[in-house]
């Protein structure tokens, strides 16, 4: 009786927004550090006296740290306080931009960027599950939803002001202006963000017995499929584009993706604590109908910015639907189930330059779009069969 009426209580009070917003710019960090170089390769290349091949590899060090790293460390820490965790990982993104944004050495610049992946796959791996421990059960899904808008965001606006910054003011100063938020974030942590306990001995898992539970394989599929489908045309979009009298428009046809994006996880957030189920159905289904439309009508420019908007509106909240769904699956072994969305999530953006990159060699750059629907329809499939654990109806 007395959880209930502290339920309600919670309920009434509403979202505690300040302490969700500093994991939401823990995020938005996050994706900043990530994807900055990739907008910077010139300016990063001169600098450093290096190609713009090993200038790439920025980025390529920094997803190897996420992938290698998000599993095995969440398991090690699984039973640390959650706000020393969290602070630890921040910590790391103020260090290792630090030393990016100083280093002239391109190996010490590599190791940076690779401890920066480190500290991001254990940040990934504990946002979700730290953000539904704030609010009671019925506000669990808008939780996460908050805590996730900082990747849009930073999409939308973050990189592309970052770019367009660095271009004039230099690459290192930009990087420097991120630990100068960082540094912002960690006082903001230490004051609005509560602590919690790390999961309880009794109740941690061996991690093959997590993986086995149900729910978990089939969501981790879905994860799979979507990103890897997603990555195929976010990566290959300007060849896809330069087919199509958009050609000269990749810069507007990315902002409305990034617009679309911060819209859709807005909406994702007022329905996914009753309609999980429904919506992942739905995003999966429009996604799939908008490449096909994309493929089909490549001739018309309305169609493809339509298709690129329903693009933007359904995988602007996959991560909250996804992160969602496995931590209710995941149960006390949540903050594990997410680090396996983690690094399927990555393996996805992987597979997707390298699987972009063979379809765009055998059937050309025009008919990637209608290449992504059996994917879809696959992810479609076991999202629908998994209507008793992995994405339940209604909670």
């Amino acid at each position: 009786m007395d959880s209930i009426k502290e339920d309600i209580y919670a309920k009434k009070q509403g979202l505690p927004w300040v302490a969700l917003l500093a994991l939401a710019m823990a995020g938005f960090i996050c994706i900043l550090t990530e994807s900055l170089p990739a907008g910077l390769l010139p300016q990063i290349a001169n600098d450093l006296g290096i190609t713009q091949a090993k200038a790439g590899q920025l980025v390529t060090l920094y997803a190897a740290g996420s992938l290698v790293a998000a599993i095995p460390l969440t398991v090690a820490t699984r039973g640390w306080r959650r706000r020393p965790l969290l602070l630890l990982c921040i910590l790391g993104f103020l260090i290792f931009n630090t030393v990016t944004a100083l280093s002239s050495v391109y190996v010490i610049t590599l190791i940076a960027r690779f401890c920066a992946g480190v500290a991001a796959g254990v940040l990934w791996g504990m946002t979700a599950g730290y953000a539904r421990r704030m609010v009671p059960e019925s506000l669990k899904g808008k939780a996460v939803a908050v805590a996730m808008v900082g990747t849009p965001l930073a999409l939308a606006l973050g990189v592309p002001i970052g770019t367009f910054f660095g271009t004039y003011a230099g690459w290192r100063l930009i990087f420097g202006t991120v630990s100068i938020l960082t540094l912002v974030l960690i006082v903001w942590v230490f004051w609005k963000v509560p602590d919690y306990e790390g999961e309880a001995k009794q109740n941690q898992l061996p991690l093959h017995q997590i993986f086995l539970l149900p729910g978990i394989r089939p969501i981790l599929f879905v994860v799979l499929a979507w990103v890897l489908a997603h990555n195929i045309l976010y990566t290959y979009i300007s060849p896809f584009l330069a087919e199509t009298t958009l050609a000269h428009r990749v810069d507007l046809v990315l902002l409305i993706f990034g617009v679309t994006s911060v819209i859709g996880i807005w909406m994702i957030g007022l329905l996914i604590d009753r309609y999980l189920r429904t919506l992942v159905l739905l995003s999966i289904a429009i996604f799939a109908f908008a490449s096909a439309a994309m493929g089909i009508w490549i001739d018309q420019p309305a169609v493809i910015i339509i298709g690129v908007i329903a693009w933007g509106l359904t995988f602007g909240g996959a991560a909250t639907l996804l992160q969602t769904a496995i931590a209710h699956a995941g149960g006390h072994s949540a903050d594990i189930a997410q680090s396996m969305l983690v690094t399927a999530w990555n393996l996805g953006i992987g597979a997707g330059g390298m699987v972009g990159a063979i379809l765009l060699h055998w059937i050309g750059a025009r008919f990637l779009p209608s290449s992504l629907v059996l994917l879809l329809c696959i992810a479609l499939l076991i999202t629908f069969c998994s209507k008793r654990y992995g994405f339940p109806s209604s909670r």
